[in-house]
């Protein structure tokens, strides 16, 4: 049976994350890039000011009934700053080589456009309940703004995002957080599961603002808390860096192969990778960061999209960027079989921290990372699957909470399967719900286009 399985999504797999889709994905933030005017280039200063800059100089405000701004984006964070940021990148570079990493960041650059533009449509497009509460995403500015006749968009993108929910934002988040804290304190895999359920129910339980409380806290700590590890690791191979970024750089275009690998396939396989962990970290054009941002007491679409640009910009740029660094200035050999060698690609990071800095100080500071980053992508991914089931069930209150429900239960299943498998389905799943995000934003880019230009043409 799980032989089975396995077959089938890979036989999917293979499509949605084959040339058409990763044409796709790129393909929308270029296009949105240019309909938009470069937004993430010509307004990158503004934007950077008025985001992570406006946390120093403005006071955060709700209305009661949704998130503040920061809230909105630390959950929005907090599901897009994930295990991917470590283990998949990991997994990309061994693979992939060096050269996933350039194409990592070019995914990144037209992908902070691609999370603008979703944003901006879910602000504009959101529906506001009778007790004042503000739902949106792409189901909602697929049905509002494309109108019924494109409502089967909606479902599907809400079928899949719900569905994706389990994987993406809980199996394989719940596997690598039983594998750090197996690392950490020896913890069997069941006692871990349970500890993590009862975690996740207290805050699920909640509701949408419960989670943003404790992302508001979370997501900065456990951030910086990882790059200043980074940038420790970075500075002790100082002398090593220009070496690093010379093999990213040549290898994004070189037809050697990794790992003794298919001659002529290295480029593929690089730009494979690194479009799908660059996508799978900071899941711009999956139309799931979205759902969060809606959430926001913010009455103009474009003062939330923006933090879009930021919320890509530091989980790649920064985040995956100082990951990739670790593993290439580990010196490492890569490849496949290389990886094979490791009992996870999170067990692959920590020798590579390892390799570095003192000791098993290098571990331990992966291994808290992941159970930070994967905890708080639960968290997020509960609140988007909540908004898609709810969505599905016309806001029935029984079917939402029996959702919640299951949700926290998976917890079990994550921390006691079968870790490959897992990541393998949250890849399928990750891909298969771009497809009607992708389509309704091209669809929308003309209403992108016209607010982005309303907005930044009051601010010359």
């Amino acid at each position: 049976m799980l032989e089975t399985i396995t077959q089938i999504n890979s036989a999917i797999n293979n499509f949605v994350w084959g040339p058409i889709m990763l044409a796709l994905l790129v393909g929308t933030g270029v296009f949105l890039t240019f309909r938009t005017g470069w937004v993430q280039v010509r307004w990158f200063g503004y934007i950077m000011k008025n985001t992570i800059g406006s946390l120093f100089t403005k006071k955060q405000s709700s209305d009661g009934s949704n998130l503040t701004p920061f809230q909105a984006v630390t959950t929005a964070l907090a599901g897009t700053v994930g295990t991917g940021n470590i283990a998949g990148v990991t997994g990309a570079i061994f693979i992939g080589g060096p050269g996933a990493v350039f194409w990592m960041w070019i995914s990144a650059f037209f992908g902070m456009c691609t999370k603008y533009s979703e944003i901006a449509l879910a602000m504009k497009f959101r529906n506001t309940d009778a007790d004042g509460v503000h739902k949106g995403g792409p189901m909602y500015y697929i049905e509002n703004g494309l109108g019924k006749n494109w409502k089967f968009l909606a479902i599907l993108f809400a079928v899949l995002g719900g569905l994706a929910s389990f994987g993406i934002g809980n199996i394989a988040q719940s596997s690598e957080i039983a594998g750090a804290l197996n690392g950490l304190f020896g913890l069997d895999p069941l006692v871990s599961g349970i500890l993590l359920t009862v975690v996740v129910a207290i805050v699920v339980i909640g509701g949408v603002k419960r989670i943003g409380q404790v992302t508001s806290l979370l997501v900065p700590f456990m951030a910086i808390f990882y790059i200043l590890a980074g940038l420790i690791v970075i500075v002790l191979r100082i002398t090593e860096i220009p070496a690093a970024f010379a093999a990213i750089f040549t290898s994004a275009f070189s037809f050697e192969a990794v790992g003794g690998g298919v001659f002529g396939y290295a480029i593929m396989v690089a730009m494979k990778n690194g479009f799908a962990r660059g996508v799978f970290s900071n899941e711009a054009g999956l139309g799931s960061a979205p759902i969060a941002h809606a959430a926001s007491s913010s009455q103009e679409p474009c003062d939330q999209a923006i933090w879009g640009v930021f919320e890509v910009f530091i989980d790649t740029i920064v985040i995956c960027t100082i990951t990739s660094l670790a593993v290439l200035l580990s010196g490492f050999e890569l490849g496949a079989d290389a990886l094979a060698s490791y009992a996870s690609k999170g067990a692959a990071a920590v020798a590579a921290f390892n390799s570095i800095l003192p000791g098993e100080l290098g571990g331990t500071i992966i291994q808290i990372s992941l159970v930070f980053f994967a905890l708080s992508t639960i968290l997020s991914w509960s609140y988007y699957g909540e908004r898609c089931w709810g969505y599905l069930s016309n806001e029935n209150k029984t079917f939402v909470l029996a959702y919640k429900v299951i949700f926290v239960l998976f917890c079990i299943v994550g921390a006691t399967g079968s870790g490959q498998l897992m990541w393998d389905i949250s890849d399928t799943l990750n891909g298969a719900m771009a497809i009607p995000n992708l389509v309704a934003l091209l669809l929308l880019s003309g209403v992108v286009a016209s607010t982005t230009k309303s907005y930044f043409g009051n601010r010359k």
